[in-house]
């Protein structure tokens, strides 16, 4: 099957394009800028903007679309408003370039989604981007028909690599289980939920594209985590096992704006498994991402921490500090800070959360989008 893997280039979509290519397809890559992982590079590559109106012609010969791209908060420009952002190119261009591929001839596609609108549906009316991922999956959905057959996966939090592909948020959680952040105590938020490697999903997605139903959305995960328990996988792999407490407060490496069901949450669920991927891999993802050789210069923590002073992909933030007795010191701790981001773009400060009890969510932070 000839298939185009949108968002190629990234994490998700590059492994699920190597996984694609590996189990026979005719894999093409697409994004706005050419891959440098060698492995991704070695694909036959197409460069698409899919913010923009395409000509359908473009999208001509594939039999299929995998799209693994979105807006986030990765690529938000600081200086428009973020809800017309999320709303334009969440919202209106993804059921566009579907549309466009429905033009060009191909019978069959797949969109990756996020989680929070099936996992928690309140969050529709109060987040704006969970809002236009919502919609973007309607809107796309709406497009199946006998010789157009849509279906969509709707992912959570997400663990994984690509050989040769930097990742500075994972190569801060790898620093920071070395004891290479000394300032930073051990720790992770209270609250938890699901989890799933990229292996996983990267299954999922091929399943979804063979035989997944036309017109359905797939709520797939695998681990139901508590943030501590996640946190402490890494420090096993490193070989720097020790107890991660689970303390009910803001963490700089997994800020509060990142978990939008609110801190002191589990948002635990039973995933939908009839796609037939592999369970329980999430500890065997954080051992194979820690072992890899993927620290090319400029690329690993070293790197990250001279172009971003160690904060995820995206953002500014100051020096990581803290008091030793185990509290981030508030006026020096690590920020992960979105500039002059609108207060409408992130989740509310009294947002309801999957049990109803409302958590305060502060706004001084910026996630790396961990879940999609």
């Amino acid at each position: 099957m000839k298939t185009l893997v949108v968002g190629g280039t990234g994490l998700l979509g590059g492994h699920a394009a190597l996984y694609l290519k590996g189990q026979g397809f005719d894999v093409t890559i697409a994004s706005r800028t050419a891959p440098k992982a060698p492995l991704l590079a070695a694909l036959p590559f197409v460069s698409i903007d899919y913010t923009q109106a395409i000509d359908p012609s473009v999208l001509k010969g594939f039999d299929a679309l995998l799209f693994c791209a979105g807006q986030d908060i990765r690529h938000v420009d600081l200086g428009q408003s973020l809800d017309e952002q999320w709303h334009t190119r969440n919202t209106l261009a993804i059921p566009r370039f579907f549309a466009a591929a429905r033009d060009a001839g191909m019978r069959r596609a797949v969109l990756l989604g996020s989680f929070y609108p099936q996992m928690a549906p309140e969050l529709i009316e109060t987040v704006p981007y969970v809002r236009s991922r919502h919609l973007s999956d309607v809107g796309v959905r709406a497009l199946n028909s006998a010789t157009f057959e849509v279906v969509s996966v709707n992912a959570p939090f997400m663990v994984g690599h690509v050989p040769g592909l930097p990742n500075p948020m994972f190569d801060a959680y790898v620093a920071y289980a070395k004891g290479q952040m000394p300032d930073l105590p051990v720790f992770g938020p209270k609250g938890g939920t699901n989890f799933m490697s990229v292996r996983s999903l990267s299954e999922a997605l091929h399943q979804a594209l063979v035989k997944g139903t036309p017109g359905k959305a797939y709520l797939v995960g695998d681990e139901n985590l508590s943030f501590a328990r996640y946190f402490s996988l890494f420090f096993e792999a490193v070989g720097n096992p020790q107890p991660v407490p689970e303390l009910d407060q803001e963490h700089p490496l997994l800020p509060d704006v990142a978990i939008y069901t609110g801190r002191g949450n589990y948002a635990r669920y039973e995933p939908d498994i009839s796609l037939a991927y592999r369970r329980n891999d999430v500890e065997a993802a954080v051992r194979a991402l820690v072992g890899q050789d993927r620290y090319v210069p400029g690329s690993g923590i070293r790197g990250a921490l001279r172009e971003r002073r160690g904060c995820p992909s995206g953002f500014s933030g100051a020096r990581p500090s803290a008091r030793r007795h185990g509290t981030v010191k508030r006026s020096t701790r690590l920020r992960i800070r979105l500039r002059d981001a609108s207060p409408a773009a992130l989740p509310p400060r009294r947002a309801r959360s999957v049990s109803g009890r409302p958590r305060r969510q502060s706004a001084a932070h910026t996630p790396r989008a961990w879940p999609g």
